[in-house]
């Protein structure tokens, strides 16, 4: 059976977004420079983008694919990307609104699952075949997987600023324990990895 992991950027204060979240902001102030380590340091960050898109499969939640803004679906929008994700893979959305699957360039193809994490999780299983299936974010949607213990490791990329506010990854997570399976470092980020694990389970 494929691993489930997840990969996410963090602050160091524990934040995946920042404050004042928005259509013109969907990160929040300030936290697009969490991700200065995927642009400005590529090649000594590569084994880490590496595996981040290496999944079969990806899942996402619906503000991820859509941005905050309105729960109902504007049928011309398309994304955040282009007409080229970075997936090339089926990525599975949770929403509460139906929509037709959606075909995008690459080998993306977004679908929209309305009936829980677990469908998505199985969907996601069976369309990834032998690879992995990644939670792609964002924090609210990796909370739900961690919560229900249903993630096999988790890989932060811890980078050194101080966001103040936000949205925070790790709160309300239930009895979680994360243990270190490794760590290295670059000069804008540690890329740290856990496996998660509930306590009694």
């Amino acid at each position: 059976m494929s691993h489930v992991t997840c990969d996410l950027t963090v602050s160091l204060d524990g934040y995946v977004a920042g404050p004042n979240q928005r259509l013109e902001e969907p990160l929040g102030d300030g936290a697009e420079l969490l991700h200065r380590w995927m642009f400005e340091e590529p090649e000594a960050n590569a084994p880490e983008i590496e595996a981040i898109l290496a999944a079969g499969a990806f899942i996402m939640g619906r503000n991820m694919f859509a941005g905050p803004g309105p729960a109902a679906w504007d049928k011309e929008w398309r994304g955040w990307w282009g007409d080229e994700p970075p997936y090339h893979a089926p990525v599975f959305v949770l929403t509460h609104h139906r929509r037709e699957p959606l075909e995008m360039e690459g080998g993306t193809t977004f679908y929209f699952v309305t009936d829980g994490i677990e469908s998505a999780l199985a969907q996601a299983r069976e369309a990834a075949a032998d690879k992995d299936v990644a939670i792609a974010g964002g924090a609210q949607t990796a909370r739900q997987y961690l919560s229900a213990g249903l993630m096999d490791e988790l890989r932060l990329h811890i980078s050194p600023m101080i966001l103040g506010g936000g949205e925070r990854l790790l709160d309300d997570v239930g009895n979680l324990t994360l243990e270190q399976t490794g760590v290295r470092g670059t000069g804008l980020v540690t890329h740290v990895r856990y496996r998660p694990n509930i306590i009694g389970s």
